[in-house]
């Protein structure tokens, strides 16, 4: 139960900007401390696919810590993320410093590692975005709340 309510916040206006605005700061130090392995989404279903980007700033060059849900996807240790911003009509700030600068850091689940970013388009876009709304189906209604269409990256891991 408490599960499904927190889930279904996360879909709502409000929801999303507790997400944006008060959740986010409070992960940035959790989340890097821990190496994502506790995020304000801890004890919920979606805190096993909670992770920390760190991706260089598009416009300060500087490094920016994300708070983020990902998508696992393949056996290769591949991760989806999803550019919804929760519907809101401009792409998320990490959206354009990945498209800048697609090298980045993850922390996920306890591990910190280097990893490359690609925007993904076509039929291979919307065969991550299902699985994404499979996992978490807020996706969809970030989609029907903008006209934007919601970019769709997938982060390979750096060896």
């Amino acid at each position: 139960m408490y599960n499904q309510m927190i889930k279904n916040l996360g879909k709502s206006k409000f929801g999303g900007w507790l997400a944006l605005n008060v959740f986010t700061k409070v992960d940035r130090r959790i989340m890097k401390w821990s190496n994502a392995r506790y995020s304000s989404s801890t004890g919920t279903s979606l805190a096993k696919n909670a992770i920390l980007l760190t991706s260089i700033g598009a416009k300060s060059g500087q490094e920016r810590d994300t708070p983020l849900f990902c998508t696992p996807i393949g056996d290769g240790g591949d991760i989806a993320l999803i550019a919804s911003a929760t519907g809101h009509v401009r792409h998320p700030a990490w959206y354009y410093n990945l498209k800048a600068n697609p090298d980045c850091v993850v922390r996920f689940r306890g591990v910190k590692y280097n990893a490359v970013a690609r925007l993904v388009e076509g039929e291979e876009r919307q065969k991550v975005w299902d699985q994404a709304v499979r996992q978490y189906d807020g996706y969809e209604t970030y989609r029907m709340r903008t006209e934007r269409v919601i970019p769709v990256f997938v982060l390979t891991p750096v060896t």
